[in-house]
């Protein structure tokens, strides 16, 4: 029988204001608290892992040890068919500006940028296929951890389009639809994003 979760405070591993938002949306129904690690002043581990699965362990891991507090850690990305599934564990660091101006901060509009410019160099009939995952981790402070995975499938377009959401949402179409993720009202966007098909597995086991 899985460690089950209960109701109180819980930890989310991020110092990132958006994905705070969006987790703390589809666990309030169940009775959680969540903090941020960022909020806490929790220190960001090195993401030393070349998986999702090892990303999002390390980083439940550490805000559980030192907090003391059971945490949730999400690892997730992109990952485009034509470049191999890259970005994949490295979506972010594709937003990293110091790569380009030397600068701190992350620009989403960079990244999505050069994910365009390896598309465009690879001809007009490129396959634009891509998907996001998400991995979740739970983390008590006795080192116990379990892992939900999770996985939308879409296309990229160009333009961006949209103002909701974050990340590469702009360009990400999901399967059978016309609007990208940027485009989606976020309760919508709760009920079919990768994060949530993690989300779903985790509370049919941890609330159902």
């Amino acid at each position: 029988m899985p460690r089950r979760l209960g109701s109180g405070s819980l930890v989310i591993a991020t110092h990132n204001a958006g994905k705070l938002k969006e987790i703390s949306a589809l666990l309030a129904p169940h009775g959680m608290n969540c903090l941020s690690a960022g909020s806490l002043g929790l220190p960001e581990p090195a993401e030393t892992g070349e998986t999702f699965i090892q990303n999002a362990v390390i980083k439940a891991r550490s805000a559980a040890e030192t907090s003391g507090i059971v945490s949730l850690a999400d690892d997730s990305g992109l990952s485009v068919a034509a470049l191999s599934g890259r970005p994949g564990v490295y979506t972010a660091d594709w937003a990293e500006r110091q790569w380009f101006e030397g600068k701190p901060g992350r620009d989403w509009y960079l990244a999505m940028g050069k994910v365009e410019g390896l598309l465009c160099e690879a001809g007009p009939d490129v396959d634009r296929s891509a998907w996001f995952s998400c991995v979740l981790a739970i983390a008590w402070p006795d080192g116990e951890t379990l892992v939900y995975e999770g996985r939308v499938d879409g296309s990229l377009t160009w333009p961006p389009r949209g103002l909701l959401g974050f990340g590469y949402d702009p360009v990400f179409i999901p399967s059978g639809d016309t609007r990208t993720f940027a485009e989606y009202d976020p309760e919508e966007k709760h009920r079919v994003s990768h994060r949530a098909d993690a989300f779903a597995k985790l509370v049919a086991e941890h609330f159902g």
